[in-house]
């Protein structure tokens, strides 16, 4: 993947960290992706942001970039974790549990 320096630096600077709080409407409408720790986020954005098919369906094949799930959704609300960072890509927004 080719993202430019710029490119990059613009998305690193749009993602946070966040409360589930304000997550959860966003899980509701189901626009959250939720994004492998092992992945790096920014990367994964800006994937995204370039259309980049080949990878994203990478990702999604291998359970690494999905949909947000029930389940993911019920343990975030229970823990309330603050390891918990998100970028927005129109119309989705990814979120990413790292290790504390």
């Amino acid at each position: 993947m080719t993202v430019s320096d710029e490119a990059y630096a613009a998305i690193l600077g749009a993602t946070a960290q966040i409360e589930w709080s304000v997550l959860e409407p966003h899980f509701a409408r189901g626009d959250l992706l939720a994004v492998a720790a092992q992945l790096d986020l920014v990367a994964v954005a800006a994937a995204m942001m370039e259309d980049n098919s080949e990878l994203i369906k990478g990702w999604m094949e291998a359970g690494q970039l999905q949909v947000a799930s029930d389940a993911q959704a019920a343990d975030w609300a229970e823990r309330q974790p603050d390891t918990l960072w998100a970028v927005v890509i129109r119309p989705w927004v990814l979120v990413q549990e790292r290790a504390a």
